[in-house]
């Protein structure tokens, strides 16, 4: 008899475990893209692509509504010195449909991409609309240019005091957590000062776009 009971017993442990395992799995992450925290991902939330013929307020558009990119950096490692070195980071213009294009960042100097920026400030930015459900509803491939994504180029540097809780509010709000990070990883606030702007929205090569032109948007 103790086999059957056994058997019953973990089989109902499992009925009554299966529907919070289920809950968990689809329950909205507490960051960015969770309920509650500008989910652009969602059909009724995510802002049409502006016109592809205005291509400084599309760069402005994919700047807004990405709230991640690859930033490539010339590295400082003995094994790769000199070589483009990439990484993701998390990033923000500022709140959800109200956005500054400026590309704020939450850096620590036990990331690799800092020790890199110390010693050279250049880097390019890639930010794509692949990380929204825009491209895969519409059948677009990331590296298909119907798949908006835009390149920036400048120098990161640190933001000074009087940016300083521009900068915090425009991180924290899209990403949340980041207010929990160690403290022991003397986190600190960065921006990507522009210089260069390429939009590829479409066939036919990369649309270049001025500063200029990029920061006179006035609406995403």
């Amino acid at each position: 008899m103790a086999g059957p009971v056994r058997g019953s017993v973990r089989a109902l442990f499992a009925a009554l475990l299966a529907p919070l395992l289920v809950a968990l799995l689809v329950a909205p992450a507490s960051g960015r893209g969770g309920r509650g925290h500008g989910d652009w991902d969602a059909d009724l939330l995510l802002p049409p692509l502006p016109p592809r013929e205005d291509a400084a307020r599309v760069a402005r558009f994919v700047t807004h509504i990405c709230d991640w990119g690859a930033l490539a950096t010339v590295s400082t490692q003995e094994a790769v010195r000199g070589w483009p070195f990439a990484d993701v980071l998390s990033l923000s213009d500022g709140p959800p449909g109200a956005g500054s294009g400026v590309p704020y960042f939450y850096l620590s100097p036990m990331q690799q991409l800092v020790g890199n920026l110390q010693e050279n400030p250049y880097a390019t930015l890639t930010m794509s609309l692949a990380q929204t459900n825009f491209c895969r509803k519409h059948g677009f491939d990331p590296q298909s240019p119907l798949c908006a994504h835009i390149i920036l180029a400048g120098t990161v540097t640190k933001v000074n005091e009087t940016e300083r809780d521009t900068a915090q509010q425009s991180l924290f709000i899209r990403h949340p957590e980041m207010k929990d990070w160690p403290a022991s990883h003397q986190w600190f606030f960065a921006k990507l000062n522009i210089t260069n702007i390429w939009v590829l929205d479409y066939f036919g090569g990369p649309k270049i776009v001025t500063p200029e032109a990029y920061y006179n948007v006035t609406s995403q």
